[in-house]
């Protein structure tokens, strides 16, 4: 056998005994809970991996998107293998610092949103925050669904409610003061407290809508500055005129957060079929956490 034949033969067979190469790298340099964050597989001679977060999931795409809801220390394990069945195997410690500003992880029959709980509303904030550290809205429903206008929820009395339950009555026995705020305004996506009519326009204490709503023109836009007396900025009024959403309700009913994410979640529940009264013919369930 000439020695090019046996060099050959023995990079053939060192192939076949080789261990797949794993490397991986997290690009960002800062990891915040709540961010969607990139894994950069860097491995060699490998055909198919295995991800575990370290947060109780797992994935086998070969760059995975992540997001970790809550801050801390992870050990992000990656498991390459090639094409004989080898395997090779690598860890890596991940620090996960909290968000800078107040998160909200909805999840639903038809799939999570994240909600942004904005500061210029102190009052909401807290008590939503509170209702959320109690696990208030756990299991209930969203109880009112209108196409085109919005998803409302919140009520406590919709848990395990019967079918031919009459709901949006309950509550947890208290209203929060209302708080107006030129820049928040009901574009697709707001979160704004619903109420009874009452002359402060006070809040419900729990149930809240999330605006799906439709095209918003400029001369909309216009009668309600007049109504009101007031002006939007141009940052909202451009929104309105992008995204679309319900000004009409602007400045009667507080207006305290906004999706960062899940607008197709919106639209798909606002989209489900609904019996007389609205509410949804198959329950949307939903889960409210705080992502920190």
């Amino acid at each position: 056998m000439s020695r090019f034949a046996i060099l050959l033969l023995v990079s053939v067979l060192a192939w076949g005994c080789a261990r797949p190469i794993v490397r991986f790298a997290v690009p960002d340099r800062t990891v915040r809970a709540g961010d969607e964050v990139r894994f950069e597989n860097n491995s060699q001679k490998a055909t198919t991996y295995r991800w575990s977060f370290g947060d109780g999931r797992s994935s086998t795409a070969a760059d995975p998107l992540h997001r970790y809801f809550q801050s801390g220390t992870y050990t992000v394990v990656l498991e390459a293998m090639n094409e004989k069945g080898k395997t090779k195997t690598e860890r890596q410690r991940l620090e996960v610092v909290p968000p800078a500003r107040c998160l909200l992880r909805i999840q639903t029959a038809e799939g999570d949103m994240i909600a942004e709980l904005f500061d210029a509303t102190p009052r909401h904030q807290d008590n939503f925050v509170k209702l959320v550290e109690e696990n208030y809205f756990d299991s209930l429903l969203f109880h009112r669904v209108i196409d085109a206008f919005m998803i409302q929820g919140g009520d406590p009395e919709s848990r395990n409610a019967p079918a031919e339950a009459r709901l949006g009555s309950g509550g947890p026995g208290y209203t929060v003061p209302a708080e107006f705020v030129d820049s928040l305004a009901h574009v697709k996506g707001a979160i704004a407290a619903a109420r009874t009519n009452n002359p402060e326009r006070a809040s419900s204490g729990s149930q809240f809508y999330i605006v799906e709503g439709r095209e918003v023109t400029d001369q909309v836009l216009n009668q309600q500055e007049a109504k009101h007396d007031f002006r939007y900025p141009s940052s909202v009024r451009n929104e309105y005129l992008e995204k679309g959403g319900t000004p009409f309700l602007d400045q009667d009913y507080t207006v305290f957060g906004r999706l960062l994410e899940g607008l197709d979640v919106l639209d798909r529940i606002s989209n489900v079929e609904t019996r007389p009264g609205d509410r949804p013919v198959t329950d949307v369930w939903m889960k409210i956490s705080l992502i920190r």
